[in-house]
């Protein structure tokens, strides 16, 4: 996934839960808004999708206070030691989460700001098609390489082959 189409279905995920983002790109960035894909491609440009991802206005409609989150926990592996003495290698598998907290966007704020990758990050929080292997139901591998072309410049809204997942768990 390129970091476009990432940015794009944050953006539409934020849009489905209320946030304005056309009001949001005029008034921070005070910059004319033509289309959401041309202003998509403008956070993508010199990096400015962080003003976008630590908006306290993005990030509470993104995480909607008191709904349920579900998220894709990554597979662990850490050293332990047993009761014994000796040294264990302990490795966990992978698996789906669900959060509900009335104060997440403020967790999640937090988490983003201490996060190597931002956009990996929030990548964790989209369920999109693409993640699903219809043979064992396990995600794939979360991010191309972020520093992928443009997507081709017709005005389509969300990429044919990308879609949000929105109710997995139920």
């Amino acid at each position: 996934m390129t970091r476009f189409e990432l940015l794009h279905l944050l953006v539409s995920q934020a849009r489905a839960n209320g946030f304005e983002f056309r009001k949001w790109y005029i008034a921070k960035l005070g910059l004319p808004f033509e289309t959401t894909r041309q202003a998509v491609e403008t956070l993508c440009a010199e990096r400015r999708y962080y003003a976008l991802l630590f908006s306290h206005e993005f990030a509470s409609t993104f995480w909607k206070a008191g709904e349920q989150i579900t998220f894709q926990v990554a597979n662990q592996t850490f050293t332990r030691r047993k009761a014994d003495g000796t040294i264990a290698t302990v490795t966990r598998k992978g698996y789906t989460r669900r959060s509900a907290r009335p104060d997440a966007w403020r967790y999640h704020l937090r988490e983003l700001a201490l996060a190597e990758e931002p956009l990996r990050y929030m990548r964790k929080y989209l369920r999109v098609e693409e993640d699903l292997d219809p043979e064992d139901g396990q995600p794939s591998p979360p991010i191309d390489d972020p520093q992928a072309s443009s997507p081709d410049p017709d005005d389509d809204p969300v990429p044919p082959k990308i879609s949000l997942v929105r109710s997995r768990l139920s």
